[in-house]
């Protein structure tokens, strides 16, 4: 369980630090339904822009903001949904979007939900300690973003080879920022930053989200509930068949434990890399997806609700996102009967988002779906954090050509095959689930009992977490009466 115990000096300090800079911090509940947010607050955020540095734009980490860049305040659940026309097959594609998250990306939650129970609890102390975000892009700057609104430093890390755009914004808003070698799948590197931090460093809380149960939460409390509304919105007469996630910090997983719920015949199907195939071929590599970091398997991954692993090759993402954001690509789906409004739309797809639609269409393939069918994913972030790979692709391939549009949609769209799949028997799950020992507990301190727990106490180990939401709302209650700032 996400530990709740409570050091009440540290607290008292964190109390001041609120109330001095004008910090008011929402509720899971608000941030799953923003009508309960109040009046005053939305007053405020009508004059700020989706990513400025204000303390009431933590209200706008939810699925539910208005597509504005600024003065925006809420509607439904943004979600996109991909038609047969561009994925080649009968069954619905719909995925909620992330771009209108501050930041652009869906995982400033996940960082809420790994730095605020430890603020409201006092175990972080933002006068004496730096909050250390661990990552391959989005993750951190969700972090270093998420930490400036609540008056806490921090230090991000992440791969040197990671997008421009990551490193140009997070020299703006960290109070560090240190680059690791290597890529989207040198994890590795970056666990072993953190380890001498630790050891070097008296200042640092690292919060880790390959194992921060925080990030497991927030995705189950509230992306979860925003995937049903989705479901409640759009399944009508049809079929929920299941959820396609990339693996990645294992975090957005926690979604589907929540659909499961409702849906208990619905299904898990968990995307990685083909060039670094680590639960479905035990393998390693570099990548070019960039989102989801690899080689190996994260503590939060709730590997017994997964249902099927799917590879998906970087190569057919990175045709694709030139496909959907060159001139010329636009113009040849255009012919093909797309219509000017999705195709508009199709850069709300970043580079893993386009995975997670090409690991849809591979699910749906592999299960013989039909129009009856809805298969949900996740568009994590935009190609408006990507614009220096297209650059890039531009420099190393010249310029983009109806030719190559033809080749992209017909290979990587309505070509996609259902090889490089497994539907997982039950001890193909505990191979996946057996090899986080190797990471977690031999060489990151984990206890080897828990990870048998993971697995043994099924589902109960998981469902004692997702209990926590109304304890964490509470402190969040107690803590924001302490500032006084509500009443004021």
């Amino acid at each position: 369980m996400i530990d709740l115990s409570m050091n009440e000096e540290r607290l008292r300090r964190a109390v001041e630090r609120a109330r001095e800079r004008g910090i008011i911090i929402p509720t899971f509940a608000q941030m799953r339904d923003p009508a309960l947010i109040p009046a005053k607050i939305k007053e405020g955020l009508k004059a700020l822009g989706l990513w400025d540095l204000h303390p009431l734009n933590l209200f706008r980490i939810t699925w539910k903001n208005e597509p504005l860049e600024h003065g925006g305040l809420f509607n439904g659940v943004n979600y996109l949904e991909i038609p047969k026309e561009l994925t080649g097959i009968e069954a619905r594609i719909i995925g909620p979007v992330g771009k209108w998250f501050p930041t652009g990306s869906h995982k400033v939650g996940a960082t809420f939900g790994c730095l605020v129970p430890r603020l409201v609890t006092g175990q972080f102390d933002p006068t004496s300690q730096k909050a250390v975000w661990p990552s391959t892009g989005n993750y951190c700057r969700g972090g270093a973003y998420n930490a400036h609104l609540l008056g806490c430093d921090s230090i991000a890390i992440l791969p040197e080879g990671m997008s421009r755009e990551r490193f140009e914004w997070l020299s703006r808003i960290a109070g560090e920022v240190i680059a690791t070698p290597g890529t989207e799948s040198n994890v590795w590197e970056i666990f072993q930053k953190c380890k001498e931090l630790k050891q070097t460093r008296k200042d640092v809380v690292i919060f880790n989200q390959f194992d921060e149960l925080g990030n497991h939460l927030w995705h189950y409390a509230v992306t979860g509930p925003a995937m049903a509304e989705v479901l409640e919105a759009e399944l009508r007469d049809g079929r929920y068949a299941g959820v396609v996630l990339s693996s990645g910090s294992a975090g957005t997983l926690g979604s589907a434990d929540y659909l499961k719920e409702l849906y208990p015949s619905s299904k898990l199907a968990v995307g990685e890399a083909l060039q670094c195939p680590t639960l479905l071929y035990n393998g390693f590599g570099s990548h070019r997806i960039e989102g989801i970091g690899d080689k190996h398997v994260p503590w939060i991954h709730n590997v017994r609700n997964t249902d099927m692993v799917i590879a998906i090759d970087d190569e057919h993402c990175m045709q694709l996102i030139r496909l959907f954001n060159e001139p010329q690509g636009q113009e040849y789906l255009l012919e093909q009967g797309l219509s000017e409004s999705l195709i508009e739309k199709l850069p709300l797809l970043g580079i893993s988002s386009v995975g997670n639609l090409l690991g849809a269409i591979k699910f749906a393939k592999y299960y013989e779906l039909t129009g009856k069918d809805v298969v949900l994913t996740v568009f994590t972030d935009s190609m408006e954090l990507y614009e220096s790979r297209l650059r890039e692709l531009r420099e190393q391939h010249g310029p983009y050509t109806r030719e190559q549009a033809a080749i992209a949609y017909h290979r990587y769209l309505l070509g996609q095959s259902t090889a490089h799949m497994l539907e997982l028997s039950y001890y193909d799950r505990k191979r996946i689930h057996n090899l986080k020992y190797f990471t977690w507990v031999e060489q990151m301190g984990k206890s080897a009992e828990e990870l048998e727990r993971q697995w043994s106490d099924f589902p109960d180990y998981w469902e004692r977490v997702h209990r926590q939401v109304d304890e964490i709302d509470q402190l969040i209650t107690e803590f924001n009466e302490r500032t006084g700032l509500l009443r004021k």
